[in-house]
């Protein structure tokens, strides 16, 4: 996982095409909610650094966020083979995220 929010996005197309779990968390550096999630995320994603996981900046202008039907941040996507499986938007403790995370690593 990196520690910080990319302004460089991904293709849409190229998340839609990785096989697998991946994790699209959306957000800003400057947000109060962003950085209070931090620690639950990185709780939450102990053992999974394996797993492809990838820290937007959004913001006015950022199509990418957009497209994923972004409004408040922070809010990580879990996709499995570029499907949309689960959300969570402004985590307030770990048991979502670890809910979402078992969703998008064991097939249905």
């Amino acid at each position: 996982m990196t520690s910080q929010y990319t302004t460089d996005e991904p293709a849409r197309e190229a998340l839609y095409d990785i096989a697998g779990p991946a994790v699209i968390e959306f957000g800003a550096p400057w947000c109060p909610w962003c950085q209070a999630a931090q620690p639950l995320i990185a709780e939450a994603f102990e053992g999974a650094q394996e797993l492809p996981y990838f820290r937007i900046e959004d913001g006015k202008g950022r199509p990418l966020g957009r497209a994923f039907r972004v409004k408040l941040w922070p809010t990580l996507v879990f996709l499995r083979d570029g499907e949309e499986v689960a959300r969570c938007v402004r985590p307030e403790s770990t048991a979502p995220l670890k809910q979402a995370l078992a969703k998008v690593v064991t097939p249905s």
